[in-house]
C-alpha cells in the first residue's frame, strides 16, 4: 500500500483486500470490520479514489444488495462481479 494513506484508508484497504474472489461485503460490513461501524459512507469515499488493482473495491456493495458506485463505472463493476462469481464455482 502507498505510504501517503491515512490510518483510516489503510484500515479500509486492509479489510477490502481480504474479500475473497466471488464474494462481497457491504460498505457497512467493511466499516465494521475496520472498527468504525458508522463510517460506511466514508468507506465509499475512500474506495472511490482507489485505482490500485491489488485492492478489489468492486467487491464492496450496498447493504440492499445493489452494486453501488464504482470509479470505473457501475457496468464494469457488475461485469467484474459476475465474472468472479462464475469463475469461483
Amino acid at each position: 500500500m502507498k505510504n501517503n494513506l491515512t490510518p483510516f484508508q489503510q484500515k479500509i484497504y486492509s479489510v477490502v483486500k481480504t474479500i475473497p474472489r466471488g464474494e462481497t461485503l457491504s460498505y457497512k460490513q467493511v466499516a465494521t470490520r475496520a472498527g468504525l461501524p458508522t463510517a460506511y459512507r466514508a468507506v465509499g469515499n475512500v474506495l472511490n479514489k482507489n485505482y490500485d488493482p491489488a485492492i478489489p473495491c468492486h467487491r464492496v456493495v450496498r447493504s440492499d444488495g445493489a452494486t453501488g458506485g464504482y470509479n470505473r463505472g457501475a457496468e464494469k463493476k457488475k461485469l467484474l462481479l459476475k465474472q468472479e462469481k462464475k469463475n469461483s464455482k
